[in-house]
């Protein structure tokens, strides 16, 4: 996991030829590299979709398993390291030597931090023009508030790099960079110019062991040359996967120089299934919390995390065993919906490409064909063991086009296409808008929908017609009114009829969704029909009162009402509370609200004033200014609806010279002038009753 450009493909490269995965190595210039499988990945050189395969390495004569995810650093496609760290059980953050802690770093470093993945560091391009080591450890600490480690240095920087020093056996790597053996490296003696720093560095990794073993400190304060560096591993591995140091270590993987060292360190450091916390779920049976050991004696249970279309095999699930064995042919059940599926075929992946097995066990990443209805997820598991894994929360989309075939003959090819494309990707949605009975596809940003609109033409063969982009507004209101609302409808026999009185209201700070109170005393109104007044106004949500756009929160207190012995049904308080809301929020001083970004420029300190002045014509807030060598990263908060073609403007304004990152970070009230402009574009919803 990492910024863009920060050398996570090329490193896996690198992992998959010297673990013998792979035979030459592919690179990411060439349009090679065998994680980068999609077309579109080959051409642009990034990293779409995470892609996963499985390695061994020997390490101290044992064999280790190694499950790998390559995950991309754009921000439009967070979802994939959203749910790779969900279910793998450590990470490696990779840091540019340049460009140091990089703003998508901070990102996935949370991401990090929310699943509790224990992680080590490695410092990548160690051979170019500004690369300092000491300054990414300093920014490690500094910025992401975590405690680094140096377990090795750097042998020079820059064009002097020539290999490492491993701290815990004291002995240098130097490495020949135009070699493509597997063991490309000798091991010598410390450079004379490098050992008081290699003895000052060895220091600094056993006071960090000491705090979290009580036989190195006694050793430490006795007599330091008496810890052995098996009792050193083992103490920096039990900090590690307590997520209380990060160990460091470093390389340039174009150069092939470090690779083989990171893979030590992963066997080193990072945990295996059986050293992680056994995982909690809940019986949906008897609501009760359970847990599963990572054992193949346990009763099965896998998470889905991720949904994938194969021209081949077709619908593939890719999961993640927790607990007990499955083979390839059974049936289970899917817990999230109850329903009982059957597992044709499993496979063990390899970037696009499938191997067959015959059963997977806990700890193991696979993928799964055969299954009717699954999505991401979902728990898995045996039927007479039901139990309910915690599930991944993904992100809104914030910004939409309008889509329609070229040809008529394609609408159905189309609408096919969209509901795979949605399948596998939880930020991508798919909707058709009341209004226009247009097609809208929302995204996580301009370049996620430029390769959702370029599959359609390569994979699902549907040339689309496509409109300017749109901004995913939201509604909210800023006062609070109470609204008396009866419906009733006399039609001949049984008639409709219900009566509420709510209050109506902005929801508590934080809330999100529909804050639903009832404080209805005496059986007013009867408790079977307070679950449909929720519903209607939970429903009511996804159009607000202004222009129609979904509301973020609200907050609704059901007072009191009544209802007619016979005319009464749970429907019609769905209906009256429909009505509620659309004649109430009118009242209610309804707002539009804006999203929000959170934009990292890194640009040449020439170019500083154009780029502060073209962020403020933006609507932009500076938030913060930082000198990172001769450049300077300028931090700032602007809407989205200002920033279409900004890379362009951007690359015109320094000569090419500067770079920027975005991602979303709130939704703030539309000052007036614009709202009315939304809201004349979006043609005003009127507020109708059910009647008319």
């Amino acid at each position: 996991m990492a910024h863009i450009d920060a050398g996570k493909t090329t490193t896996s490269e690198r992992i998959l030829y010297y673990t013998g995965k792979t035979h030459r190595i592919g690179e990411v210039h060439d349009g090679a590299a065998t994680m980068d499988w999609m077309v579109q990945e080959q051409e642009r050189g990034i990293t779409i979709t995470s892609a996963a395969t499985t390695a061994f390495w020997k390490y101290a004569d044992e064999s280790y398993q190694i499950n790998l995810i390559d995950t991309p650093g754009h921000v439009d496609f967070t979802v994939e390291v959203e749910r790779s760290l969900r279910i793998l059980d450590g990470a490696v953050a990779a840091f540019c030597a340049v460009g140091r802690v990089q703003p998508q770093s901070e990102t996935v470093w949370r991401q990090a931090d929310k699943y509790k993945v224990p992680r080590i560091a490695y410092v990548n391009k160690m051979d170019r023009v500004g690369a300092d080591f000491e300054a990414v450890l300093s920014e490690i600490e500094s910025k992401l508030g975590a405690h680094p480690v140096a377990i090795s240095l750097p042998i020079g920087s820059e064009s002097d790099f020539a290999g490492i020093v491993d701290l815990i056996d004291m002995k240098a790597h130097f490495y020949d960079v135009s070699s493509e053996e597997l063991v490309n490296y000798r091991i010598g003696d410390i450079p004379a110019d490098m050992l008081e720093r290699a003895q000052e560095g060895r220091s600094a990794l056993i006071e960090a062991a000491a705090e979290f073993d009580d036989t190195i400190l006694e050793k430490f304060l006795d007599d330091p040359s008496s810890i052995n560096n098996d009792e050193l591993v083992a103490a920096l591995r039990k900090a590690t996967i307590s997520m209380s140091i990060v160990p460091v270590t470093c390389g340039s993987s174009l150069k092939n120089t470090g690779v083989q060292y990171l893979l030590d360190a992963i066997c080193r450091y990072l945990p295996s299934p059986l050293d992680v916390p056994e995982v909690t779920g809940t019986n949906p049976n008897t609501g009760n919390e359970e847990v599963r050991r990572a054992n193949s004696t346990e009763p099965f249970c896998a998470l889905v995390f991720k949904i994938a279309t194969d021209p081949y095999v077709g619908r593939l699930a890719f999961l993640r065993a927790y607990s007990g064995k499955l083979d390839a042919g059974s049936y289970v059940l899917n817990a999230s919906t109850g329903k009982k599926e059957r597992v044709a075929r499993l496979y063990q992946m390899h970037s696009n490409k499938q191997n067959p097995i015959e059963f997977v066990e806990a700890g193991d990443i696979c993928a799964a064909v055969g299954f009717k209805e699954l999505h991401t997820g979902d728990t898995i598991c045996v039927e007479n063991r039901p139990l309910v894994l915690e599930s991944m929360t993904f992100p809104d989309p914030v910004i939409g086009i309008a889509v329609e075939p070229k040809t008529t003959k394609d609408l159905a090819k189309l609408e096919n296409a969209l509901v795979k494309l949605a399948e596998e990707d939880p930020t991508f949605t798919v909707k058709t808008d009341n209004e226009t009975a247009q097609t809208v596809i929302s995204g996580m940003g301009e370049l996620h929908l430029d390769i959702i609109v370029d599959r359609l033409r390569r994979e699902f063969g549907v040339e689309i017609n496509q409109g300017a982009p749109q901004v995913n507004y939201r509604e909210a209101i800023k006062g609070t009114v109470v609204h008396h609302e009866v419906f009733k409808r006399q039609t001949g026999g049984r008639g409709k009829f219900a009566d509420i009185v709510v209050e109506i209201g902005p929801a508590d700070e934080g809330f999100v969704g529909l804050q639903f109170e009832d404080k209805v005393k005496g059986g007013n109104v009867p408790r079977e029909y307070i679950p449909a007044v929720e519903k209607g106004f939970k429903s009511a949500m996804d159009n607000g009162p202004l222009a129609g756009f979904p509301m973020t929160s609200l907050k609704v207190t059901l007072q009191d009402g009544s209802f007619h012995p016979v005319d009464s049904d749970a429907l019609s308080f769905e209906i009256c509370a429909r009505l509620a809301f659309r004649h109430a929020l009118v009242k209610a001083t309804p707002i539009l609200l804006e999203p929000i970004m959170k934009l990292d420029v890194v640009t040449p300190e020439d170019y500083m004033g154009d780029v502060v002045g073209d962020i403020n014509k933006r609507r932009g807030r500076v938030t913060d200014m930082d000198a990172q060598g001769n450049a300077r990263i300028i931090k700032a908060l602007v809407p989205l609806s200002e920033q279409f073609g900004y890379v362009t403007v951007l690359r015109t304004l320094t000569s090419g010279r500067a770079t920027s990152s975005m991602e979303f970070s709130c939704y703030e009230e539309l000052p007036a002038a614009l709202s009315r402009e939304v809201i004349e574009k979006a043609g005003t919803r009127k507020m109708v009753d059910e009647d008319e």
